[in-house]
């Protein structure tokens, strides 16, 4: 009998498991988005603002840790430089989500884009920047998961005080 070894859990698979948290909420998202329920509103704006808060911390981790340490591991950064431009776009959109004051058509377009940005944006690091931070030397992806873990966590309470 064969036994797969499962690869020991890592930076990127932090990462990736708030990637998969986050299509969650959007895929409950849209489905509210097409209901016709009265409490709809105002579960869409919780759901809006729970991933905007998912995705902020996300985004400030990478940016903090995890871009910074891979950017001095890799010879060829174009795809951080392209990572860093889409985490700006993303924020932004945030920002607009944020800032609403009506729950109307806007409001569930802006919700679905930052959905589409961040589905493109996971597609890219899931099968290109992961894969290349794995294989760079000197890299210590499993240290840097409890770093991330710690101050996502540090961020996480940080965001749940200012509610």
């Amino acid at each position: 009998m064969t036994t797969t070894k499962r690869a020991t859990p890592d930076a990127c698979s932090l990462l990736d498991t708030d990637h998969k948290n986050v299509k969650k909420l959007f895929t409950a998202y849209e489905e509210l988005a097409h209901s016709k329920a009265a409490s709809a509103p105002g579960k869409k704006r919780d759901l809006a603002m729970q991933i905007c808060t998912e995705l902020t911390v996300h985004a400030q981790i990478e940016e903090e840790i995890f871009y910074p340490a891979v950017r001095e591991a890799l010879k060829d950064t174009d795809l951080l430089d392209e990572a860093e431009v889409e985490h700006a776009s993303a924020k932004d959109l945030i920002a607009q989500i944020q800032d609403a004051t009506e729950i109307d058509e806007k409001f569930d377009a802006k919700v679905k884009v930052l959905g589409e940005y961040i589905d493109h944006h996971v597609k890219e690091e899931r099968n290109e920047l992961f894969p290349k931070a794995r294989a760079a030397r000197g890299l210590d992806l499993v240290g840097m998961r409890e770093q991330l873990a710690q101050r996502k966590e540090e961020l996480m309470a940080d965001m749940s005080v200012m509610a």
